[in-house]
């Protein structure tokens, strides 16, 4: 070994959601990666030490524990990918034909999206910060700065998070427009169970938790795994999910096929779980049809006398009114089992077999985040699902609702939450009220329209149901600022302020989490509002040269978790949770910097930096987050800091904690849910009293298919109105087998597997449309053609993949492929939320709704592609890489 050669391995948590992932090890030679590994936890530490921090779960003497071997995430061991990908931002970059003041002359907004960039130096960088910040303040107030981003879709770190990080420097120069996280993993929930359940995990996120265990879930998987005889997967595909973390559940199922559980899939799309484990049953379904499936069963459940009658009488108020309305006493209308295929495309004998199976079999219901829970319209089969889980039982053993934050497998001695990390060093502004606030989905319509109203925040945790009920402006009331800072200041020992605060639109967007395009609604309508003159300045922070970032005037480089001396574990969806010193395994690439020490530079700007770091330097923070946790109490500093990370103990009887709504099912009196009456509550008289014409979102649910927007509707987004005329097919658009949200689209090693991309004839590698053959045949389209995904709203290019796993009348096009503009409105890359509805889940529901609504798929014409070629030929021109597509060179020109 010459003296130069330096090997080091690390511990990482690496994962593509904020809550850290199943540990791996990371080899590296002279400050580069070499490769990235699965830990091996006995490395570390000897069995007999891991002993008290490892659960097992026995049933028919067939035994399941965690394995030595950690089971990281794919995207994970790719993410050598990520750190050293031909699309990371090196320095910060200037589009070429913006310039700092204001001016709509030297701003050339429209050219957002289509301009180029060069490279600048931090100075310059952090000058044109400091003037902007400075000038939009001056001008206009600091509210005028709104800071995008509130948590989500972001690497996982700690002390170097970002998702808030600006919040917190802009709070420290004055104030920000809050952009409020929606619930967009949990939309039907959140909008409609909510009202029959309680407020749920979080207090707040719609999915069922005990109030009683502060609205945490224990013991749900030991519970599912002991007494489950079925297990209906309805929103969601637990193989494609889970991956943000770990694989962890893949073992699981393993382990559950094992023991001879029986498995359905309700899905429009034979999806990766049904294909990966041999026992599933798929039930294909049209897209956005749940409510009217479920509707067919109760009828089974209530006609055939099978539900749990007993359970609704003593646990439930208003099952009467959604009995008459199954039953037709309502409107005449009986939703029987033929009456439901008609709609769902599922024949009447499943639907009678589903319901059966339903009520004279243990089953629980499997959600992660996809599916009618993203819809127009999801609060329906929100709350029908929420429905058939109460006939059911729910909480009697066996019958629960499995969701991605009742995943925690066995409760340790320092658990505050099922989710909540064991040290948390995090700076972020996150989920604070401020005098201004958009909910995310409503960014455009304030920037074109500048004036929005709406109802609930609608923040994705921490907010009670009735919430929903409070009537938001933009821009904000003055006087509602001051009361809001007032309250604030007294909860926090400060000085309480006095005067107003000064609020006006916004003319700033700093954007941590730069994919909102093609993370929520109505991606197109976002790129014309960025365009406005309205928008003065749009700076991002990131590492890779993608997505809104194409769209800046500014982009400053962040590293990536792997640069970054922190203390990330994990907290969920993992097999164990754990705490973790992770050391930075790589030089940094180019001169990146976090977003911790973004703000701090920026405040540095303004003399604020001590406000903020306190003179600490990164190993004291760390530190300090560490001797500040209750993990003191199990391990020490050096010894956690040795080994990378720690496992804590588990509760000594954490068999013995009531495992989900088991609480509520033996003792509804004891353990009531946080609704008005206690009980769950099949007619909402909160929703009656409060929206009395809400035609939409009713005080039961209904089977609702919208209709014209002059006739009130939000939505015309189905197979039974006149928008389906001219675009016939629904469209699927959950996350990808192989990205999470748009992270990963650019790892080669993903890229070349033939069902993530598609290669054209021009050699471009297109986003799939998954087509059954009949719709295929239907419209000349074979494997491998060029197809143009549309609507009114815009035109996506795809790559045609025929196959039998798509429900004829549906297609699927999975979303965060990376944008690549052609030209307003027509986009190459794929990005199928671009077409997506900017109209939100209904009139009063600030949520959005991104699949399930209707497209129309066409092969692109040679013409018409030479056309485009022709009439834009910067957007053909642009530097491709076959592994990683497009570079950052496309974008960025010498100076």
């Amino acid at each position: 070994m010459s003296e130069k050669e330096v090997y080091t391995t690390t511990v990482q948590s690496i994962a593509s959601g904020g809550t850290g992932g199943e540990p791996t090890a990371v080899d590296s030679k002279d400050g580069k990666i070499v490769r990235i590994r699965p830990l091996h936890i006995d490395e570390k530490y000897t069995h007999e030490e891991l002993a008290d921090s490892m659960w097992e779960l026995e049933v028919d003497g067939k035994k399941f524990r965690p394995e030595y071997k950690a089971a990281p995430n794919y995207m994970a061991l790719a993410y050598k990918e990520r750190v050293y990908s031909k699309n990371r931002v090196m320095k910060p970059l200037k589009r070429v034909d913006w310039e700092p003041g204001g001016d709509p002359a030297t701003m050339n907004a429209a050219n957002r999206g289509k301009s180029k960039f060069v490279e600048i130096s931090w100075d310059e960088a952090l000058d044109i910060m400091e003037s902007e910040i400075k000038r939009v303040i001056d001008q206009y107030g600091p509210y005028s700065v709104l800071c995008i981003g509130e948590d989500g879709h972001r690497e996982s770190k700690d002390l170097h998070a970002g998702g808030g990080m600006h919040m917190t420097a802009m709070n420290l120069l004055g104030g920000y427009t809050r952009e409020t996280r929606t619930p967009d993993s949990v939309e039907g929930w959140y909008w409609g169970a909510k009202h029959f359940w309680g407020s749920g995990f979080n207090r707040g996120g719609g999915l069922i938790a005990p109030p009683q265990n502060g609205y945490s879930n224990y013991n749900v998987v030991k519970d599912v795994t002991e007494n489950a005889d079925l297990l209906v997967f309805d929103a969601g595909d637990w193989e494609l999910t889970q991956n943000y973390a770990s694989m962890f559940f893949s073992r699981l199922l393993k382990y559950w096929e094992e023991l001879g559980k029986e498995f359905v899939s309700v899905d429009p799309f034979c999806n990766y779980t049904a294909v990966c484990h041999k026992t599933f049953k798929w039930i294909p379904i049209l897209p956005n049809t749940d409510a009217a499936l479920d509707f067919g069963a109760m009828y089974v459940m209530i006609t055939e006398g099978i539900y749990d009658k007993e359970y609704i009488d003593t646990h439930s108020i208003g099952f009467d009114k959604v009995a008459d309305y199954v039953l037709g006493k309502e409107d005449g209308i009986p939703k029987t089992p033929e009456w439901a295929s008609e709609r769902c495309g599922i024949p009447p004998h499943t639907i009678k077999a589903y319901a059966r199976n339903l009520c004279k079999k243990r089953a629980s219901h499997v959600h992660y985040s996809s599916g009618s829970i993203k819809t127009p319209y999801s609060h329906e089969p929100g709350r029908t699902q929420a429905y058939l889980l109460a006939m059911q039982g729910m909480g009697k053993p066996g019958v629960q609702q499995l969701h991605l934050e009742a995943t925690l497998v066995a409760k340790e001695k320092l658990a505050e939450s099922s989710t909540r990390p064991f040290s948390l060093l995090n700076h972020c502004r996150m989920f604070y009220p401020s005098a201004q606030s958009l909910p995310r989905t409503a960014i455009a319509e304030a920037i074109r329209n500048g004036h929005v109203e709406w109802y609930g925040s609608p923040c994705i945790v921490y907010v009670p149901t009735d919430e929903q009920f409070k009537k938001f402006t933009y821009p904000g009331d003055p006087k509602m600022g001051l009361m809001m800072a007032q309250a604030m200041a007294q909860r926090a020992g400060l000085p309480v302020p006095t005067e107003e605060p000064r609020i006006n639109p916004v003319h700033m967007l700093w954007s941590e989490k730069p994919c909102n395009m093609n993370c929520w609604n109505g991606g197109f309508e976002f790129q014309d509002a960025i365009r406005s003159d309205e928008v003065e300045f749009f700076v991002t922070n990131h590492q890779w040269m993608e997505n809104d970032s194409l769209f800046a005037d500014l982009v400053l480089p962040v590293t990536t978790c792997l640069e970054d001396d922190d203390t990330m574990g994990a907290s969920m969806t993992v097999g164990m949770r754990w705490a973790g010193y992770t050391p930075h395994a790589c030089d940094r690439v180019g001169v990146s910097k976090s977003d911790w020490e973004i703000a701090l530079e920026v405040l540095d700007r303004f003399g604020k930096r001590e406000e903020l770091d306190l003179g600490m330097t990164t190993d004291q923070w760390l530190e300090y987050g560490f001797a500040n946790s209750h993990l003191t109490t199990e391990v020490d500093w050096d010894t956690l800091v040795e080994k990378g990370l720690y496992y804590p103990k588990l509760e000594e009887n954490w068999r013995d904690e009531l495992p989900g709504m088991r609480g509520f099912y033996e003792d509804p009196e004891n353990f009531p849910l946080d609704t008005p009456s206690g009980k769950l509550e099949f007619y909402s008289q909160a929703l009656a009293d409060n929206f009395p014409d809400d035609k939409e979102r009713q005080p039961i649910a209904k089977w609702i298919t919208g209709g014209p927007a002059e006739e009130g509707w939000t939505h015309d987004e189905s197979l039974w109105g006149e928008r389906c005329k001219k675009y016939p097919l629904l469209v699927t658009a959950n996350p990808a087998r192989f990205r999470v949200h748009v992270q990963g689209d650019d790892i080669a090693w993903y890229r070349e597997i033939e069902t993530t991309k598609v290669k054209g004839p021009d050699g471009y590698l297109y986003e799939p449309v998954w087509m059954a053959p009949e719709d295929a045949e239907a419209r000349g389209i074979k494997n491998g053609d060029i197809v143009k995904v549309y609507n009114e709203r815009g035109i996506i290019l795809t790559g045609a993949r025929i196959s039998q796993r798509i429900t004829p009348g549906s297609v699927v096009v999975a979303k965060g492929s990376r944008v690549d503009p052609i030209a307003p409105h027509i986009d190459r890359g794929g990005a199928i939320n671009l077409i997506s509805p900017e109209a939100t889940v209904s009139k009063n529901c600030k949520g959005f709704a991104v699949t399930g609504y209707l497209i129309e798929a066409e092969k692109l014409t040679q013409e018409e592609y030479d056309s485009w070629k022709k009439d834009y030929p910067e957007a053909f021109d642009r530097a491709y890489d076959a592994g990683q597509g497009i570079t950052r060179n496309a974008w960025v020109v010498e100076a």
